[in-house]
C-alpha cells in the first residue's frame, strides 16, 4: 500500500507514516524494499497500466438482495482509497455476511484488505438505513476491543465512485468460528463462550450520552428508543407486504409500560449483532480462542439485556453456559426485567422477519409469526 501510495504521486513520509500507523522508518525500509528513493520527491508517476484482475463473484439469482459489484467498480475503489498508481490483482466475495458485500482484495505490494459495500440507499430497510456509517460512529466507542477488531482503512459515504457507501479494512488473522469451532471437541466449547462473555462484558461497560443507535437518531429515554425501533420495524413489514399487527401490539404494551423500560436510565453500548458467526478463531490454538471480531454495525446504546448477544447467550441451554462465566451476573428475574425481556424478544422476531424475507426464506417468515405470538401471548 504504501510503494501504491508513492507511485500515486503521495511523496510525503510522514503522512505516509500516519495514514499506515507505522513508524517512519518502516515507511523508509518498504519504500526501499521495493526499489524507491525516499530522497527522490521529483521521481515521475508511474502510470496505470491495468494487470489482469482474478476476480471470483458469488453467483446469485435474479432479484438476490446482494448485489456484487463489477470488476472495473472494485479498482475504482481501490484507486480511490490508495491512489491512481495501485494495482489490484484479486478479488474475491465472501459469502459469511447477510447485508453487506464483502471482499477480499489483493493489491500489487500490499497486504490484503477487506472491502465491504453497503446495499444501495433505496434497498435498505428503514430500520436499517445507513447501518455502515453507525458502524464507523462506534468505532471510538469500541476502544476496549480495538485489539480484535479490523482496523478502518478508509470509509467513503460520497458516492461518486460507486452509487453506494463502502469501507476498506484490514483482514483480520484466523479463521470465521462457524467454521473452526466445530474442529474441537464440544466439551471444551464452554471456553470459548466464557471468551465471548468478557469481550461483550467490556463492551457493555461503556456509558453512552444517548439512547438509540450510536450515530443517532439519539433519545432521552430507554423508552422512547425501543418504540422507535419497534415502529420502524413494523413500518418495514409493512412496506414488503407482510402483516405487521403482532409487532404494533407489542408496541401498544410497550407503551403501556413505559415506566418499566424507562427503570433502565444509563445507556450502555450493546453490540447489535455479536455471536459465533461474527467472531475470528486462531488457526493454531489447541483450544479455541477468540482472535477477533467484526460487523458492529448495529450497535446502539440502551439496557445490556435488550442486546443480540445476551439473546443468543439464553436462547438454549447447552455449552454457551459458559457466557455467563466470562460476563458475569445480570438481573432476567425481576417482574421488570421479565417484562422487558419479552418486549426485546418481539424486537429481535421482528427483525429476523426482515432478514428471512430479504433472504427470502419464506418458511421461516411463516414460522416468525408463530414465534410472535407466544411472545404476545405472555405480554398480555
Amino acid at each position: 500500500m504504501l510503494a501504491a501510495a508513492w507511485w500515486a504521486g503521495i511523496r510525503n513520509v510522514a503522512a505516509l507514516a500516519r495514514a499506515a500507523d507505522v513508524r517512519r522508518d518502516t515507511v523508509y525500509a518498504d519504500l526501499r524494499s521495493r526499489g524507491i528513493d525516499a530522497a527522490d520527491r521529483q521521481a515521475r508517476i508511474a502510470p496505470v497500466q491495468d494487470i489482469p484482475l482474478d476476480y471470483q463473484p458469488i453467483a446469485r439469482g435474479e432479484g438476490a438482495f446482494q448485489e456484487s459489484l463489477t470488476g472495473e467498480e472494485i479498482r475504482a475503489v481501490m484507486r480511490r482509497v490508495f491512489g491512481a498508481g495501485c494495482q489490484v490483482t484479486s478479488a474475491v466475495e465472501l459469502g459469511a455476511g447477510m447485508y453487506n458485500s464483502t471482499y477480499r482484495v489483493q493489491v500489487a505490494g500490499a497486504e490484503p484488505v477487506i472491502l465491504r459495500v453497503a446495499p444501495e440507499p433505496g434497498r435498505q430497510f428503514r430500520s436499517e438505513r445507513e447501518l455502515m456509517r453507525n458502524e464507523l460512529a462506534s468505532v471510538p466507542w469500541l476502544t476496549p476491543i480495538a485489539a480484535l477488531m479490523p482496523r478502518v482503512i478508509a470509509a467513503d459515504w460520497s458516492h461518486t465512485v460507486i452509487g453506494r457507501d463502502y469501507m476498506v479494512q484490514s483482514l483480520l488473522a484466523g479463521v470465521p468460528a462457524p467454521e473452526r469451532l466445530s474442529e474441537y471437541p464440544r466439551r471444551i466449547w464452554g471456553g470459548y463462550f466464557a471468551q465471548l462473555g468478557e469481550i461483550t462484558a467490556a463492551v457493555h461497560a461503556v456509558r453512552g450520552p444517548h439512547f438509540g443507535p450510536v450515530a443517532g437518531p439519539g433519545h432521552a429515554t430507554w423508552s422512547q428508543a425501543v418504540l422507535a425501533s419497534l415502529e420502524d420495524i413494523a413500518a418495514d413489514v409493512d412496506s414488503v407486504g407482510l402483516d405487521a399487527a403482532d409487532l404494533r401490539k407489542v408496541a401498544a404494551v410497550a407503551a403501556e409500560h413505559r415506566a418499566v423500560l424507562d427503570e433502565v436510565t444509563e445507556p450502555r453500548l450493546l453490540t447489535g449483532d455479536l455471536w459465533t458467526v461474527n467472531v475470528m478463531l486462531s488457526d493454531t490454538a489447541p483450544a479455541p480462542m477468540i482472535s477477533g471480531v467484526l460487523d458492529f454495525d448495529r450497535t446502539w446504546f440502551g439496557e445490556v439485556s435488550a442486546d443480540w448477544t445476551v439473546r443468543m447467550a439464553t436462547a438454549k441451554d447447552d455449552e454457551r453456559r459458559g457466557f455467563w462465566d466470562g460476563y458475569g451476573r445480570l438481573d432476567r428475574t425481576s417482574p421488570g426485567a421479565v417484562l422487558r425481556s419479552r418486549i426485546y424478544e418481539a424486537r429481535h422476531v421482528g427483525a429476523l422477519r426482515l432478514e428471512r424475507f430479504r433472504l427470502g426464506h419464506h418458511d421461516a417468515v411463516t414460522r416468525s409469526y408463530q414465534e410472535m405470538a407466544a411472545v404476545v401471548s405472555a405480554l398480555t
